[in-house]
């Protein structure tokens, strides 16, 4: 549920922490622990208050869009899935997909739709590939879906990445979610005549 200044009063009372306290406590947790595990439950938390147009603000204001950038170049798979499941959750707003662009995120973000392919050729169905990795890919569809505009299609729409999103697009029995991630994704930004 999203959430406004009255519900969160209502929830944290007059003297209770503030939404930007407590997410500052939350960023200095992460800054501050050495845990992969940790780590991992830091970020997973952040996306999950990046879905909430409350706290844009906050996020931009502690960097945290820049955060979940960092984490698409983690080696750990998880830290990996979360940053760009924040990035997806959190660039549906125009300045924080600004972030995104003018950091450098979206080959970041390009690079996390690595096509599922097994190692003889044949594409991975999509419940036997591993959660961390399907929902990365989903969550880069989500976020290039969010993320092109005129000022950066050209960057987005390059041949491959448009190639594999008509691969997900006509893989029906084989990924559901990518394909009807990667359908929106064409309606919006390909021209009929181009697919």
């Amino acid at each position: 549920m999203f959430t406004n200044d009255r519900r969160q009063e209502e929830r944290t009372g007059r003297y209770g922490t503030s939404r930007l306290q407590y997410l500052q406590e939350v960023v200095t947790q992460f800054q501050s622990t050495t845990s992969e595990e940790s780590k991992e439950k830091i970020v997973a938390n952040l996306a999950n208050f990046a879905y909430d147009p409350y706290n844009y603000t906050y996020l931009r204001q502690l960097n945290v869009v820049e955060l979940f950038l960092d984490r698409i170049t983690e080696p750990n798979e998880k830290l990996l899935e979360f940053g760009v499941g924040g990035i997806c959750n959190c660039c549906p707003d125009p300045a924080n997909a600004a972030i995104v662009t003018q950091s450098g995120g979206i080959p970041l973000v390009i690079q996390c739709l690595s096509s599922p392919v097994s190692s003889d050729g044949s594409r991975i169905h999509e419940p036997d590939l591993p959660l961390p990795v399907r929902n990365t890919v989903n969550y880069a569809i989500g976020s290039l879906y969010y993320l092109c505009n005129t000022s950066n299609k050209e960057e987005i729409m390059k041949p491959e990445v448009v190639d594999i999103m008509k691969r997900y697009a006509a893989a029906e029995g084989a990924s559901v979610s990518f394909n009807n991630l990667a359908k929106a994704f064409l309606d919006k930004h390909v021209s009929e005549n181009e697919i």
